[in-house]
């Protein structure tokens, strides 16, 4: 996904995209007067001198006039006494026309049926116009070049409180209560309704999560007690020497059942937890020790199949987790493998860093089921198996930083791979 820009770019983009495109408007648009006002003058200017002429031509009709340096007047009764720049166009002024090697301005007009033209000499003001439209240039880039400033300097003035304030909601932690937004007393009103508004948040957020926090403990220990209560009891039952086979069973499915609620109940209230809190509440757990006890608890599962369990190599691996939500990861992970196959050998192996791997013989899966699998997981939802289900699993995978993976060929059985460490 690509950077997103910040609003203070933004705008400042948008203002600065204004002056330049409104300077240089201002600035053509000011060619444009300077060159109609100057072809009014030159249209005024060149009559008076026409009309001058003929007058002084009525009252002396046999005047020669004698052309100056600046303005000469042509007689088109003979097509060749005008320059050539003029001959044969229509009646009208000609601005910036070259005649005899002087760049000149000339009036066309039409007296008696025959072209009279005057030419005046605007050489050195065209070279002063230049002049001119270069101070100008200078002027416009100047004149943008300060607006720019200025325009970044109000900018920067006007989204600071808005850009302090982004800068402040990012400082907020989820694991401290108590915070609120400041407004400095020259915050607009918009930026101090944005803040109430915050703060108000903030404040029912902390009641919500005081509320939960009060529900988990005292969840933890009401639901853990009875719990408790039951499995001791149903241990203390099994004991007993005289006890009848079929009573024996139900009290060893009870025992067990009390045993997986025991561990749905931790897991649950790991959920329930900030992983910054649960880190600080976490356990030295020996992976190489912890998996030959799990295994054996859940042997049990294949007797009324010909399936075995076997554990392969067990390098020594420590990690800093709950011991109880390890013990339920790795469990219902073994029973999902269990479940899912009806005979051969189920293998369960550490490798590094903090990887428990299970390979089973069971019937396999295609990448479409996989791919519905993941799905469900992401959707939160769909238990697969027995015990807590891979949904719950992979909701604390992701919880603790963990990476739970499958791959599998259909009818060639499933790899099931924890990786532990973070």
């Amino acid at each position: 996904m690509s950077k997103r820009t910040g609003l203070r770019r933004r705008i400042l983009l948008g203002l600065l995209g204004y002056v330049v495109v409104l300077s240089i408007a201002v600035f053509l648009h000011g060619i444009m007067v300077n060159e109609h006002a100057e072809r009014l003058v030159w249209q005024t200017l060149l009559d008076s001198e026409m009309d001058h002429l003929i007058k002084l031509r009525e009252h002396e009709p046999g005047l020669r006039w004698v052309n100056t340096q600046s303005l000469a007047f042509y007689d088109g009764r003979d097509p060749a006494n005008l320059p050539p720049p003029l001959r044969g166009v229509p009646p009208g002024v000609y601005d910036e026309i070259e005649i005899d090697g002087v760049e000149r301005v000339a009036l066309v007009r039409e007296v008696d049926g025959r072209p009279l033209a005057v030419a005046l000499d605007i050489t050195d003001l065209e070279e002063r116009e230049f002049d001119m439209g270069l101070t100008m240039a200078g002027s416009a880039v100047t004149l943008i070049v300060l607006l720019c400033i200025a325009t970044a300097w109000s900018v920067n003035r006007l989204v600071k409180p808005l850009r302090d304030m982004a800068q402040n909601i990012g400082r907020l932690r989820p694991d401290q209560s108590g915070q609120r937004i400041e407004t400095p007393d020259s915050a607009s009103a918009e930026l101090v309704v944005i803040a109430d508004a915050l703060n108000d948040y903030l404040q029912r957020n902390d009641r919500f999560v005081e509320r939960e926090r009060v529900f988990i403990d005292s969840a933890s220990h009401e639901l853990r007690t009875p719990v408790a209560v039951i499995a001791g009891a149903s241990e203390i039952a099994l004991q007993q020497p005289q006890l009848p086979d079929p009573a024996r069973g139900q009290l060893q499915r009870i025992n067990r059942t009390a045993r997986e609620v025991e561990q749905l109940i931790s897991l649950l209230l790991v959920l329930a937890k900030d992983p910054a809190r649960l880190a600080r509440s976490a356990d030295h757990v020996a992976l190489d020790e912890l998996i030959p006890g799990i295994v054996e608890d859940h042997r049990h599962l294949t007797r009324d199949k010909d399936l075995q369990l076997d554990i392969l190599a067990l390098p020594p691996c420590e990690i800093v987790a709950p011991l109880p939500i390890v013990q339920a990861a790795i469990g219902n992970l073994l029973r999902n493998a269990i479940e899912h196959s009806d005979r051969g050998r189920i293998t369960i192996r550490l490798e590094a860093p903090a990887t428990v791997v299970i390979d089973d013989p069971g019937h396999g899966m295609t990448p479409e089921e996989i791919a519905r699998i993941y799905a469900s997981v992401a959707r939160g939802g769909g238990r697969v198996g027995g015990g807590i289900g891979l949904d719950l699993i992979s909701r604390l995978c992701e919880h603790l930083g963990w990476r739970l993976d499958f791959a599998s060929d259909e009818g060639r059985g499933t790899t099931t791979t924890l990786r532990m460490a973070t």
